[in-house]
């Protein structure tokens, strides 16, 4: 077995490259080329009524995850997969569903649907399921993480115990005000088991979509630092580095994380000089606003 990579590929893209904007039609798209990475394909589709979408590879694993409306996924090898998904993400939660390397389909909008897909190639990793998985909110763990204004709500769609190969998928809510990925952590150096190499996409999403959130993106010795004001629909493109998120007052937020890596774990490490934070929670209480969204 070959020796897993010992850190992320040196990144030298520009703010404007690991910042995307969707075009006309609301799609997004960042794939290994253009992320300058090894594994992580993302893309998000905004859907007419019976449009479809091609998904799934030969050699590829792939998660579709419903932002707004229902789909349904017709499989190549036959029958298919109902995802009755959520007004907004502000409405419900998750629908989803894992195909395994070698699964394809098609992606049908049952109405107005916006999805975001996800892929990598398989690894060859033994436990990974054989058939396609429907993930429903039952199935979604709901985390409630963080103490006073770093609360958030972390829902579980795609855990490192799900039997996928690469593909790990959470959504994460901030409420006004608050932040997230706090303390600010990095996940681009393979230095079990404190840490391991992943890549990564934020995905946003406002309960109103004129609003808008700080996405800090740095490097500890300055050789990348980057802010910016990140709107509804717009993706950012972590390759390495620390990268927390905050919420405008009076704005909740959301984002999709997609991740991809050799491990199956979401070890992270924290910035050395604010990670005290995190002792001082214990004392303090949750954000009794969380969670945002629950089961209906």
């Amino acid at each position: 077995m070959n020796p897993l990579p010992d850190s992320a590929p040196s990144s030298d893209l520009r703010a404007d490259q690991l910042r995307l904007r969707p075009g006309v039609s609301g799609s997004v798209a960042v794939d290994p080329t253009s992320a300058g990475w090894r594994y992580l394909t993302f893309r998000v589709h905004d859907l007419k009524p019976d449009e479809k979408v091609r998904v799934g590879g030969a050699g590829e694993e792939s998660a579709i995850v419903t932002v707004s409306g229902a789909v349904s996924v017709e499989l190549d090898r036959g029958g298919s997969l109902d995802l009755p998904g959520r007004p907004s993400v502000w409405d419900g939660l998750p629908w989803a569903a894992y195909l395994p390397p070698g699964c394809l389909g098609m992606v049908r909008a049952n109405g107005p649907a916006r999805i975001a897909v996800a892929s990598a190639p398989g690894s060859g990793r033994t436990v990974v399921s054989a058939e396609p998985v429907v993930i429903g909110p039952e199935q979604v763990g709901i985390e409630v993480r963080g103490a006073g204004n770093a609360t958030r709500q972390v829902n579980h769609i795609i855990t490192p115990d799900f039997p996928a190969d690469r593909l790990e998928l959470v959504e994460v809510y901030t409420p006004s005000g608050n932040w997230s990925s706090w303390p600010p952590h990095k996940h681009d150096t393979d230095a079990m088991p404190g840490e391991a190499v992943l890549e990564e996409v934020y995905s946003y999403a406002f309960r109103r979509p004129e609003a808008w959130g700080i996405q800090r993106l740095y490097r500890r010795d300055g050789s990348r630092d980057v802010l910016w004001a990140v709107r509804d629909g717009e993706v950012v493109v972590v390759t390495d580095g620390y990268h927390p998120f905050v919420a405008t007052h009076g704005d909740d937020a959301y984002y999709l994380n997609a991740l991809a890596g050799d491990r199956r774990t979401m070890a992270c490490s924290f910035d050395p000089d604010l990670d005290w934070v995190r002792e001082g929670w214990a004392a303090m209480e949750p954000d009794p606003r969380l969670p945002l969204v629950g089961r209906t």
